[in-house]
C-alpha cells in the first residue's frame, strides 16, 4: 500500500472522526484560533488603515511597518512571546496577531485610497461630512481592494495557525506535529490536506461573500484591476446625490 493509500484509509477510518483528537474537534479548534485572530487583528488593522487612507496621514510609516511585519518568522515570535509570556493561548494569539494585521492594513489603506478623488470631491461639494464620505462614498467603493485584503490575511491565517501545535495547543496542526514526533508520514500529510482543504473551503466562501457584497460596477477584471465606476465631475456628483 503506497502513501495516498494509507492516507485514504486514514481519512476512512471512523476513530480519526471521533473524540477530543478527532478532525471535527481539531477543526473545531483551528477555527477558533484563526477567528479570534483575525477578530483582534481586525479592531487594529481597520480602522487604522481606514485613517491613513482617508487622510493620507502617516502613509509612509504605514507601508514600511506593513513590510517590517511581513518579513518577521511566525516560529520565531511564537517562540519569542513563549519566553516572554510563558505556555498559554496568548504567545500565539499576540504573534499570530503580529502578521495578521499587515494584510489587513495595506488591503485597507489601499482600498480607501485608490477611490476615485473626484468623487470625494464632489461629495464635499454637497455638504458631506468626512464621516459621511468615509463610509457612504470611500468605503463602498474600496470594498474590492479591502475584501482581497481580507481575503489574503485569512488565507495566511489558515495556514499559519498550524504553529500552535508546537507549544502543545490544538488545531489541525497537531496531526503534523504528532505525526513528526513519531515519524509518521500518513498522520502528517493528512494533516496537510485537512489545511489546504479548509484554506481552499474557507476562500471559495469569501469569494462568493465578496462577489455579493461588491457592486457589479466594482468587480474586478481577470487582470485585477478594478473597473471605474463614474465619470468625472457632474456623474460623480448625481451618483452621490442618490446616497441615502
Amino acid at each position: 500500500m503506497n502513501l495516498l493509500e494509507q492516507v485514504a484509509a486514514w481519512f476512512a477510518d471512523p476513530d480519526q472522526w471521533s473524540g477530543p483528537g478527532g478532525v471535527p474537534a481539531r477543526l473545531g479548534e483551528h477555527l477558533y484560533y484563526s477567528a479570534l485572530t483575525l477578530a483582534i487583528a481586525a479592531v487594529v488593522a481597520v480602522p487604522l488603515g481606514m485613517y491613513v487612507g482617508h487622510t493620507g496621514r502617516g502613509r509612509v510609516a504605514v507601508v514600511a511597518t506593513a513590510g517590517a511585519l511581513r518579513a518577521l518568522p511566525t516560529l520565531g515570535l511564537l517562540t519569542l512571546f513563549v519566553l516572554l509570556l510563558g505556555i498559554g493561548l496568548l504567545p500565539p494569539v499576540f504573534a499570530l496577531v503580529i502578521l495578521t494585521i499587515p494584510p489587513l492594513l495595506a488591503g485597507t489603506y489601499a482600498g480607501i485610497a485608490a477611490v476615485d478623488r473626484q468623487l470625494v470631491d464632489a461629495a464635499r461639494g454637497l455638504g458631506m461630512t468626512e464621516w459621511q464620505i468615509l463610509s457612504r462614498v470611500e468605503l463602498p467603493n474600496a470594498l474590492p481592494v479591502l475584501l482581497g485584503g481580507v481575503r489574503a490575511a485569512v488565507l495566511q491565517v489558515i495556514a499559519t495557525v498550524a504553529v500552535v501545535a508546537y507549544i502543545n495547543l490544538g488545531g489541525l496542526g497537531r496531526f503534523l506535529i504528532d505525526g513528526l514526533a513519531v515519524r509518521d508520514p500518513v498522520r502528517m500529510l493528512a494533516g496537510a490536506v485537512l489545511i489546504a482543504v479548509l484554506a481552499l473551503a474557507v476562500d471559495g466562501l469569501l469569494a462568493l461573500v465578496q462577489r455579493l457584497a461588491v457592486s457589479p460596477g466594482l468587480q474586478t477584471s481577470r487582470s485585477g484591476q478594478v473597473r471605474k465606476t463614474t465619470d468625472a465631475g457632474a456623474q460623480g456628483a448625481g451618483r452621490l446625490r442618490r446616497i441615502p
